[in-house]
């Protein structure tokens, strides 16, 4: 998310945390386009008055580089111009604000779920498969029932398949720096490994873990 109104990401950062999104957030143009270029990312969130660079130039720049993460421009510019700009631009999608959170989901959600060159539709880590669009889960061919949140912690660590990925990044990523206990990692480490089997990941002790499927 690219936003310079920091109440509104924060608002946003929780409730979409809630929804089983892992959220990072960059409160100018510049910060933003680094991290979408070389971040792996569902979708972008991107305001277009922003500091630094302009979210008409962010779009521009990222799809100049190659970079075809879907976008969905939130702005408080609602004129007819400026939604064609965006989607001139290689916006996928447009918001005004002020907007429903609800809306805000389904559009992420429909997002998500469009075909991306560069991404695989579903994430495969030895016999474990997640698709991000349903967030269905399977092992060994198997559908596994979890809950938002254990989708969430999943994901994040099949993103992230060939290092082990630290309690601190995790909770961050995860729980969006809610001010949970570290121990809350653990916990849900532990409720995956229930519903997946304990080999599906793997401790490393003092650094972290890692999903093998």
């Amino acid at each position: 998310m690219v936003d310079d109104e920091r109440t509104l990401t924060r608002t946003l950062q929780r409730g979409l945390a809630a929804e089983g999104f892992a959220v990072d957030v960059a409160h100018d143009g510049d910060t933003g386009l680094s991290l979408a270029t070389h971040g792996d990312y569902d979708a972008i969130v991107l305001d277009i008055m922003l500091p630094r660079r302009n979210g008409y130039d962010v779009a521009a720049a990222l799809r100049e580089r190659g970079v075809w993460t879907p976008i969905l421009m939130l702005s408080a510019k609602d004129g007819e111009y400026d939604v064609a700009d965006a989607l001139d631009l290689g916006a996928d999608d447009y918001l005004t604000k002020p907007f429903s959170f609800v809306v805000l989901v389904a559009r992420l959600r429909a997002l998500v779920r469009r075909p991306s060159g560069a991404r695989p539709a579903v994430l495969a880590v030895g016999s474990l498969t997640l698709d991000p669009s349903t967030r269905s889960v399977t092992r060994d061919d198997e559908p596994v029932e979890l809950t938002t949140r254990e989708v969430a912690l999943l994901e994040y660590l099949m993103r992230h398949p060939d290092r082990v990925v630290g309690k601190v990044e995790l909770r961050d990523h995860v729980w969006e720096g809610s001010g949970e206990d570290l121990n809350v990692v653990e916990v849900y480490v532990g409720y995956l490994r229930r519903k997946l089997g304990r080999d599906a990941i793997v401790t490393v002790r003092g650094a972290g873990y890692r999903v093998v499927g």
